[in-house]
Protein backbone atom coordinates (compact mmCIF):
# COMPACT_ATOMS: atom_id res chain seq x y z
CA UNK A 1 0.00 0.00 0.00
CA UNK A 2 1.41 3.34 -1.05
CA UNK A 3 1.98 5.76 1.80
CA UNK A 4 0.06 9.02 1.54
CA UNK A 5 2.05 12.27 1.22
CA UNK A 6 -0.93 14.50 1.93
CA UNK A 7 0.07 17.63 3.83
CA UNK A 8 -2.40 18.79 6.47
CA UNK A 9 -0.76 22.22 6.52
CA UNK A 10 -1.02 22.72 2.75
CA UNK A 11 -4.61 21.48 2.73
CA UNK A 12 -5.57 23.81 5.56
CA UNK A 13 -3.89 26.75 3.83
CA UNK A 14 -5.69 26.13 0.53
CA UNK A 15 -9.10 25.79 2.18
CA UNK A 16 -8.47 28.86 4.34
CA UNK A 17 -7.40 30.79 1.25
CA UNK A 18 -10.58 29.72 -0.54
CA UNK A 19 -12.61 31.10 2.35
CA UNK A 20 -10.61 34.35 2.23
CA UNK A 21 -11.36 34.74 -1.48
CA UNK A 22 -15.05 34.10 -0.83
CA UNK A 23 -14.95 36.93 1.72
CA UNK A 24 -13.87 39.19 -1.13
CA UNK A 25 -17.34 38.83 -2.69
CA UNK A 26 -19.24 40.67 0.07
CA UNK A 27 -16.24 43.00 0.18
CA UNK A 28 -16.70 43.71 -3.53
CA UNK A 29 -20.45 44.13 -3.01
CA UNK A 30 -19.80 46.75 -0.32
CA UNK A 31 -17.08 48.45 -2.39
CA UNK A 32 -19.23 48.66 -5.51
CA UNK A 33 -22.44 49.31 -3.57
CA UNK A 34 -20.98 52.31 -1.77
CA UNK A 35 -19.79 53.77 -5.08
CA UNK A 36 -23.25 53.71 -6.68
CA UNK A 37 -26.09 56.13 -6.09
CA UNK A 38 -28.38 55.33 -3.16
CA UNK A 39 -31.20 54.17 -5.43
CA UNK A 40 -29.08 51.44 -7.00
CA UNK A 41 -26.95 50.06 -4.16
CA UNK A 42 -29.00 46.91 -3.54
CA UNK A 43 -29.11 46.09 -7.23
CA UNK A 44 -25.34 46.31 -7.42
CA UNK A 45 -24.97 44.03 -4.42
CA UNK A 46 -27.42 41.60 -5.98
CA UNK A 47 -25.50 41.63 -9.27
CA UNK A 48 -22.35 40.66 -7.38
CA UNK A 49 -23.89 38.02 -5.14
CA UNK A 50 -26.16 36.63 -7.87
CA UNK A 51 -23.05 35.71 -9.84
CA UNK A 52 -21.74 33.73 -6.87
CA UNK A 53 -24.86 31.56 -6.88
CA UNK A 54 -24.99 31.07 -10.65
CA UNK A 55 -21.33 30.59 -11.54
CA UNK A 56 -20.86 28.46 -8.43
CA UNK A 57 -23.41 25.99 -9.79
CA UNK A 58 -21.86 26.15 -13.27
CA UNK A 59 -18.42 25.45 -11.82
CA UNK A 60 -19.58 22.28 -10.11
CA UNK A 61 -21.60 20.99 -13.06
CA UNK A 62 -19.10 21.59 -15.87
CA UNK A 63 -16.93 24.67 -15.27
CA UNK A 64 -14.08 22.89 -13.50
CA UNK A 65 -14.03 20.21 -16.18
CA UNK A 66 -13.99 22.76 -19.01
CA UNK A 67 -11.16 24.62 -17.25
CA UNK A 68 -8.91 21.88 -15.90
CA UNK A 69 -10.05 18.80 -17.77
CA UNK A 70 -7.56 17.19 -20.15
CA UNK A 71 -8.31 18.89 -23.46
CA UNK A 72 -6.28 20.91 -25.94
CA UNK A 73 -4.45 24.24 -25.88
CA UNK A 74 -7.70 26.23 -25.87
CA UNK A 75 -10.31 24.19 -23.98
CA UNK A 76 -10.49 21.57 -21.29
CA UNK A 77 -12.56 18.39 -21.54
CA UNK A 78 -16.20 19.32 -20.92
CA UNK A 79 -17.21 15.87 -19.70
CA UNK A 80 -14.08 14.59 -17.91
CA UNK A 81 -15.09 15.89 -14.50
CA UNK A 82 -18.77 16.58 -15.12
CA UNK A 83 -20.43 17.13 -11.76
CA UNK A 84 -16.94 16.74 -10.24
CA UNK A 85 -17.13 13.02 -10.84
CA UNK A 86 -14.00 11.11 -9.83
CA UNK A 87 -12.57 13.88 -7.67
CA UNK A 88 -13.74 12.77 -4.23
CA UNK A 89 -11.27 9.90 -3.80
CA UNK A 90 -7.89 10.21 -2.13
CA UNK A 91 -4.81 10.49 -4.33
CA UNK A 92 -1.86 9.05 -2.36
CA UNK A 93 0.58 10.96 -4.59
CA UNK A 94 -0.99 14.40 -3.94
CA UNK A 95 -0.07 16.76 -1.11
CA UNK A 96 -3.61 18.16 -0.98
CA UNK A 97 -7.05 16.79 -1.95
CA UNK A 98 -8.34 17.51 -5.45
CA UNK A 99 -11.49 19.00 -3.94
CA UNK A 100 -9.45 21.61 -2.10
CA UNK A 101 -8.13 22.88 -5.43
CA UNK A 102 -11.61 22.72 -6.96
CA UNK A 103 -12.99 24.84 -4.12
CA UNK A 104 -10.15 27.36 -4.34
CA UNK A 105 -10.50 27.82 -8.09
CA UNK A 106 -14.29 28.12 -7.78
CA UNK A 107 -13.79 31.40 -5.94
CA UNK A 108 -11.67 32.74 -8.79
CA UNK A 109 -14.43 31.95 -11.27
CA UNK A 110 -17.17 33.71 -9.33
CA UNK A 111 -15.22 36.86 -8.49
CA UNK A 112 -13.96 37.31 -12.06
CA UNK A 113 -17.49 37.47 -13.42
CA UNK A 114 -18.65 39.65 -10.51
CA UNK A 115 -15.99 42.28 -11.28
CA UNK A 116 -17.69 43.08 -14.60
CA UNK A 117 -20.84 44.31 -12.83
CA UNK A 118 -19.25 47.59 -11.76
CA UNK A 119 -18.98 48.79 -15.35
CA UNK A 120 -22.75 48.74 -15.89
CA UNK A 121 -24.10 49.92 -12.53
CA UNK A 122 -27.43 51.76 -12.29
CA UNK A 123 -28.90 50.65 -15.62
CA UNK A 124 -28.85 46.88 -16.14
CA UNK A 125 -31.74 44.41 -16.00
CA UNK A 126 -30.98 41.86 -13.32
CA UNK A 127 -32.27 38.92 -15.35
CA UNK A 128 -30.32 39.95 -18.45
CA UNK A 129 -27.19 40.37 -16.32
CA UNK A 130 -27.54 36.84 -14.97
CA UNK A 131 -27.94 35.44 -18.48
CA UNK A 132 -24.85 37.36 -19.62
CA UNK A 133 -22.86 36.17 -16.59
CA UNK A 134 -23.65 32.52 -17.24
CA UNK A 135 -22.81 32.66 -20.95
CA UNK A 136 -19.67 34.75 -20.49
CA UNK A 137 -18.36 32.42 -17.80
CA UNK A 138 -18.85 29.46 -20.14
CA UNK A 139 -17.48 30.96 -23.36
CA UNK A 140 -14.82 33.27 -21.96
CA UNK A 141 -13.70 32.69 -18.37
CA UNK A 142 -13.44 28.90 -18.42
CA UNK A 143 -11.44 28.76 -21.71
CA UNK A 144 -9.19 31.67 -20.70
CA UNK A 145 -8.47 30.15 -17.29
CA UNK A 146 -7.66 26.87 -19.04
CA UNK A 147 -5.20 28.62 -21.33
CA UNK A 148 -3.53 30.43 -18.42
CA UNK A 149 -3.39 27.80 -15.67
CA UNK A 150 -4.12 24.31 -16.99
CA UNK A 151 -1.43 21.90 -18.10
CA UNK A 152 -1.49 22.03 -21.89
CA UNK A 153 -3.05 25.51 -22.01
CA UNK A 154 -1.47 27.70 -24.67
CA UNK A 155 -0.40 30.50 -22.33
CA UNK A 156 0.69 28.08 -19.61
CA UNK A 157 2.88 26.20 -22.11
CA UNK A 158 4.07 29.25 -24.08
CA UNK A 159 2.68 27.95 -27.36
CA UNK A 160 2.28 29.66 -30.73
CA UNK A 161 3.76 33.16 -31.05
CA UNK A 162 5.18 32.93 -27.51
CA UNK A 163 7.92 30.61 -28.83
CA UNK A 164 8.03 28.41 -25.78
CA UNK A 165 8.28 31.20 -23.20
CA UNK A 166 5.24 30.88 -20.97
CA UNK A 167 3.64 34.07 -19.72
CA UNK A 168 3.58 34.33 -15.94
CA UNK A 169 0.22 34.92 -14.29
CA UNK A 170 0.59 33.70 -10.75
CA UNK A 171 -2.88 34.59 -9.46
CA UNK A 172 -4.95 36.17 -12.23
CA UNK A 173 -3.68 39.32 -13.94
CA UNK A 174 -4.77 38.03 -17.35
CA UNK A 175 -7.34 35.38 -16.43
CA UNK A 176 -9.15 37.59 -13.91
CA UNK A 177 -8.51 41.32 -14.22
CA UNK A 178 -7.68 41.91 -17.90
CA UNK A 179 -10.41 39.42 -18.74
CA UNK A 180 -13.07 41.12 -16.60
CA UNK A 181 -11.91 44.66 -17.43
CA UNK A 182 -12.18 44.08 -21.19
CA UNK A 183 -15.65 42.55 -20.76
CA UNK A 184 -16.72 45.53 -18.66
CA UNK A 185 -15.60 47.91 -21.41
CA UNK A 186 -17.56 45.95 -24.00
CA UNK A 187 -20.74 45.97 -21.91
CA UNK A 188 -20.37 49.71 -21.28
CA UNK A 189 -20.53 50.20 -25.04
CA UNK A 190 -23.50 47.85 -25.38
CA UNK A 191 -25.61 49.55 -22.71
CA UNK A 192 -24.58 53.12 -23.37
CA UNK A 193 -24.40 55.98 -20.89
CA UNK A 194 -26.49 56.49 -17.78
CA UNK A 195 -29.13 59.19 -18.06
CA UNK A 196 -27.46 62.53 -17.46
CA UNK A 197 -23.89 61.23 -17.59
CA UNK A 198 -21.39 62.91 -17.58
CA UNK A 199 -23.07 66.28 -16.93
CA UNK A 200 -24.97 65.11 -13.85
CA UNK A 201 -22.70 64.41 -10.85
CA UNK A 202 -22.98 60.74 -9.89
CA UNK A 203 -20.93 60.60 -6.74
CA UNK A 204 -20.60 57.56 -4.46
CA UNK A 205 -23.50 57.60 -2.03
CA UNK A 206 -21.67 56.01 0.92
CA UNK A 207 -17.90 56.26 1.17
CA UNK A 208 -17.93 54.40 4.49
CA UNK A 209 -19.14 51.28 2.68
CA UNK A 210 -16.45 51.82 0.04
CA UNK A 211 -13.69 51.90 2.66
CA UNK A 212 -15.05 48.84 4.47
CA UNK A 213 -15.28 47.01 1.17
CA UNK A 214 -11.72 47.94 0.23
CA UNK A 215 -10.50 46.67 3.60
CA UNK A 216 -12.27 43.33 3.13
CA UNK A 217 -10.88 43.02 -0.39
CA UNK A 218 -7.35 43.66 0.89
CA UNK A 219 -7.79 41.07 3.64
CA UNK A 220 -9.24 38.45 1.33
CA UNK A 221 -6.66 39.14 -1.38
CA UNK A 222 -3.95 37.49 0.72
CA UNK A 223 -5.84 34.27 0.12
CA UNK A 224 -6.23 35.17 -3.55
CA UNK A 225 -2.49 35.61 -4.08
CA UNK A 226 -0.67 33.67 -1.37
CA UNK A 227 -3.17 30.83 -1.63
CA UNK A 228 -2.18 30.39 -5.28
CA UNK A 229 1.10 28.89 -4.07
CA UNK A 230 -1.05 25.87 -3.14
CA UNK A 231 1.23 25.25 -0.19
CA UNK A 232 2.21 26.80 3.12
CA UNK A 233 5.79 27.47 2.06
CA UNK A 234 8.35 30.12 1.17
CA UNK A 235 6.54 31.07 -2.05
CA UNK A 236 3.32 31.86 -0.20
CA UNK A 237 5.29 33.96 2.33
CA UNK A 238 7.07 35.98 -0.39
CA UNK A 239 3.79 36.46 -2.26
CA UNK A 240 2.04 37.58 0.92
CA UNK A 241 4.63 40.26 1.64
CA UNK A 242 4.79 41.43 -1.99
CA UNK A 243 1.01 41.79 -2.02
CA UNK A 244 1.16 43.99 1.08
CA UNK A 245 4.05 46.09 -0.26
CA UNK A 246 2.53 46.80 -3.69
CA UNK A 247 -0.81 47.76 -2.18
CA UNK A 248 0.72 50.29 0.19
CA UNK A 249 2.77 51.87 -2.61
CA UNK A 250 -0.19 51.99 -4.99
CA UNK A 251 -2.42 53.76 -2.47
CA UNK A 252 0.30 56.36 -1.88
CA UNK A 253 0.76 56.80 -5.63
CA UNK A 254 -2.97 57.34 -6.20
CA UNK A 255 -3.21 59.85 -3.36
CA UNK A 256 -0.20 61.76 -4.67
CA UNK A 257 -1.83 62.08 -8.10
CA UNK A 258 -5.02 63.36 -6.48
CA UNK A 259 -3.16 65.89 -4.36
CA UNK A 260 -1.19 67.25 -7.33
CA UNK A 261 -4.09 67.19 -9.79
CA UNK A 262 -7.07 68.08 -7.61
CA UNK A 263 -5.60 69.59 -4.48
CA UNK A 264 -7.14 66.93 -2.23
CA UNK A 265 -6.30 63.37 -1.26
CA UNK A 266 -9.63 61.55 -0.88
CA UNK A 267 -10.90 58.45 0.87
CA UNK A 268 -12.26 57.23 -2.48
CA UNK A 269 -8.77 57.63 -3.89
CA UNK A 270 -7.28 55.65 -1.01
CA UNK A 271 -9.79 52.82 -1.50
CA UNK A 272 -9.28 52.82 -5.26
CA UNK A 273 -5.51 52.86 -4.83
CA UNK A 274 -5.72 49.81 -2.58
CA UNK A 275 -7.60 47.88 -5.25
CA UNK A 276 -5.31 49.11 -8.04
CA UNK A 277 -2.26 47.85 -6.16
CA UNK A 278 -3.88 44.50 -5.43
CA UNK A 279 -4.84 44.08 -9.08
CA UNK A 280 -1.37 44.96 -10.39
CA UNK A 281 0.58 42.71 -8.03
CA UNK A 282 -1.69 39.71 -8.63
CA UNK A 283 0.11 38.34 -11.72
CA UNK A 284 3.57 39.44 -10.53
CA UNK A 285 3.59 38.53 -6.83
CA UNK A 286 5.84 35.49 -7.31
CA UNK A 287 8.15 37.17 -9.82
CA UNK A 288 9.38 40.37 -8.16
CA UNK A 289 11.33 41.29 -5.06
CA UNK A 290 9.73 43.40 -2.29
CA UNK A 291 11.47 46.44 -3.80
CA UNK A 292 10.11 45.46 -7.19
CA UNK A 293 6.66 45.15 -5.62
CA UNK A 294 6.93 48.69 -4.25
CA UNK A 295 7.95 50.03 -7.66
CA UNK A 296 5.21 48.08 -9.46
CA UNK A 297 2.59 49.22 -6.95
CA UNK A 298 3.59 52.88 -7.19
CA UNK A 299 3.46 52.79 -10.99
CA UNK A 300 0.07 51.09 -10.93
CA UNK A 301 -1.35 53.59 -8.44
CA UNK A 302 -0.27 56.55 -10.58
CA UNK A 303 -1.35 55.09 -13.92
CA UNK A 304 -4.72 53.82 -12.66
CA UNK A 305 -5.46 57.18 -11.03
CA UNK A 306 -4.86 58.81 -14.41
CA UNK A 307 -6.67 56.08 -16.36
CA UNK A 308 -10.03 56.49 -14.60
CA UNK A 309 -10.39 59.79 -16.42
CA UNK A 310 -10.18 58.15 -19.86
CA UNK A 311 -13.92 57.43 -19.84
CA UNK A 312 -14.63 61.16 -19.99
CA UNK A 313 -12.20 61.66 -22.85
CA UNK A 314 -13.49 58.75 -24.92
CA UNK A 315 -17.15 58.89 -23.88
CA UNK A 316 -17.80 55.43 -22.42
CA UNK A 317 -19.68 55.22 -19.13
CA UNK A 318 -17.72 52.75 -17.02
CA UNK A 319 -19.76 53.43 -13.91
CA UNK A 320 -17.37 52.23 -11.20
CA UNK A 321 -14.04 52.37 -13.06
CA UNK A 322 -13.64 48.69 -13.84
CA UNK A 323 -11.63 49.61 -16.93
CA UNK A 324 -9.39 52.16 -15.22
CA UNK A 325 -8.60 49.92 -12.25
CA UNK A 326 -8.89 46.29 -13.35
CA UNK A 327 -8.04 46.42 -17.07
CA UNK A 328 -5.29 49.01 -16.72
CA UNK A 329 -4.04 47.61 -13.41
CA UNK A 330 -4.00 44.09 -14.82
CA UNK A 331 -2.06 45.26 -17.89
CA UNK A 332 0.47 47.15 -15.74
CA UNK A 333 1.14 44.18 -13.47
CA UNK A 334 1.28 41.66 -16.31
CA UNK A 335 3.65 43.69 -18.51
CA UNK A 336 5.95 44.83 -15.72
CA UNK A 337 6.81 41.20 -15.00
CA UNK A 338 8.88 41.38 -18.18
CA UNK A 339 10.73 44.38 -16.75
CA UNK A 340 10.96 43.88 -12.97
CA UNK A 341 11.05 40.09 -12.55
CA UNK A 342 14.09 38.68 -10.77
CA UNK A 343 15.28 35.08 -10.59
CA UNK A 344 15.76 35.60 -6.85
CA UNK A 345 11.96 35.51 -6.51
CA UNK A 346 10.13 32.15 -6.45
CA UNK A 347 9.21 32.27 -10.16
CA UNK A 348 12.93 32.27 -11.00
CA UNK A 349 12.72 34.51 -14.09
CA UNK A 350 14.75 37.60 -14.94
CA UNK A 351 13.11 40.56 -16.60
CA UNK A 352 14.79 43.32 -18.58
CA UNK A 353 16.19 45.17 -15.54
CA UNK A 354 17.86 41.99 -14.30
CA UNK A 355 19.55 41.01 -17.55
CA UNK A 356 16.79 38.83 -18.93
CA UNK A 357 16.20 40.83 -22.10
CA UNK A 358 12.74 41.34 -23.57
CA UNK A 359 11.77 37.72 -24.19
CA UNK A 360 9.57 37.49 -21.10
CA UNK A 361 8.06 40.91 -21.81
CA UNK A 362 6.93 39.87 -25.29
CA UNK A 363 5.29 36.73 -23.91
CA UNK A 364 3.48 38.81 -21.29
CA UNK A 365 2.33 41.24 -23.97
CA UNK A 366 1.03 38.51 -26.29
CA UNK A 367 -0.95 36.86 -23.49
CA UNK A 368 -2.39 40.16 -22.25
CA UNK A 369 -3.46 41.38 -25.70
CA UNK A 370 -4.91 38.00 -26.70
CA UNK A 371 -7.04 37.74 -23.55
CA UNK A 372 -8.12 41.38 -23.79
CA UNK A 373 -9.25 41.12 -27.41
CA UNK A 374 -10.95 37.74 -26.94
CA UNK A 375 -12.88 38.87 -23.88
CA UNK A 376 -13.90 42.21 -25.40
CA UNK A 377 -15.16 40.70 -28.66
CA UNK A 378 -17.07 37.84 -27.04
CA UNK A 379 -18.56 40.07 -24.31
CA UNK A 380 -19.72 42.57 -26.90
CA UNK A 381 -21.33 39.86 -29.05
CA UNK A 382 -23.00 38.17 -26.06
CA UNK A 383 -24.22 41.49 -24.67
CA UNK A 384 -25.51 42.66 -28.06
CA UNK A 385 -27.47 39.44 -28.66
CA UNK A 386 -29.05 39.64 -25.21
CA UNK A 387 -29.84 43.32 -25.73
CA UNK A 388 -31.53 42.62 -29.08
CA UNK A 389 -33.59 39.73 -27.70
CA UNK A 390 -34.58 40.25 -24.07
CA UNK A 391 -33.06 43.71 -23.59
CA UNK A 392 -30.19 44.48 -21.22
CA UNK A 393 -31.06 48.00 -20.11
CA UNK A 394 -33.87 49.06 -17.82
CA UNK A 395 -36.35 51.67 -19.04
CA UNK A 396 -35.74 55.40 -18.58
CA UNK A 397 -38.57 55.59 -16.04
CA UNK A 398 -37.09 52.74 -14.02
CA UNK A 399 -33.63 54.31 -14.15
CA UNK A 400 -35.01 57.61 -12.87
CA UNK A 401 -37.00 55.93 -10.10
CA UNK A 402 -34.07 53.71 -9.17
CA UNK A 403 -33.33 50.11 -10.08
CA UNK A 404 -33.54 49.01 -6.43
CA UNK A 405 -37.22 49.88 -6.20
CA UNK A 406 -38.29 48.93 -9.71
CA UNK A 407 -36.41 45.63 -9.94
CA UNK A 408 -36.19 44.37 -6.37
CA UNK A 409 -39.06 46.23 -4.67
CA UNK A 410 -36.66 47.30 -1.94
CA UNK A 411 -34.74 50.33 -0.81
CA UNK A 412 -31.34 50.33 0.85
CA UNK A 413 -32.30 52.89 3.45
CA UNK A 414 -35.78 53.09 4.98
CA UNK A 415 -35.60 56.45 6.69
CA UNK A 416 -39.35 56.72 7.35
CA UNK A 417 -42.09 54.28 8.31
CA UNK A 418 -43.61 53.88 4.87
CA UNK A 419 -45.55 50.71 5.56
CA UNK A 420 -43.66 48.89 2.85
CA UNK A 421 -40.42 47.04 2.75
CA UNK A 422 -40.99 43.38 2.17
CA UNK A 423 -42.64 40.30 3.53
CA UNK A 424 -42.47 41.21 7.21
CA UNK A 425 -43.21 44.91 6.92
CA UNK A 426 -46.68 44.44 8.37
CA UNK A 427 -45.33 43.11 11.65
CA UNK A 428 -44.24 46.55 12.76
CA UNK A 429 -47.52 48.09 11.61
CA UNK A 430 -49.52 45.57 13.60
CA UNK A 431 -47.52 46.31 16.72
CA UNK A 432 -48.03 50.02 16.24
CA UNK A 433 -51.82 49.64 16.15
CA UNK A 434 -51.75 48.12 19.64
CA UNK A 435 -50.23 51.26 21.07
CA UNK A 436 -52.13 54.39 21.98
CA UNK A 437 -50.31 57.35 20.58
CA UNK A 438 -51.15 60.80 21.87
CA UNK A 439 -49.82 64.05 20.52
Amino acid sequence: MEESVLSAGDTAWILTSAALVLLMLPGLALFYGGMTRAKAVLNMMMMVMGVVFLVGVQWILYGYSLTFGTGNALFGNLTEYIGLEGLMTDDPAATYPAMAFVAFQAMFAVITVALIAGAVADRTKFGAWMVFAGIWATLVYFPVAHGVWASGGWIFEGLGPMNGTAAIDFAGGTAVHINAGAAGLALAFVLGKRLGWPKTPMKPHNLTLVMIGAGLLWFGWFGFNAGSALAANNTSAVVFLNTFAATCAAALGWLLVEKIRDGHATSLGAASGIVAGLVAITPACSSVSPIGALILGAIAGVLCALAVGLKYRFGFDDSLDVVGVHLVGGLVGTLLIGILATEAAPAGVNGLFYGGGLTQFWSQLIAAVAVMVYSFVLAFIIGKIIDLTMGMRISEDDEIAGVDLTTHAEGAYELADSGSGGKFAGVGQAALKKEEVTV
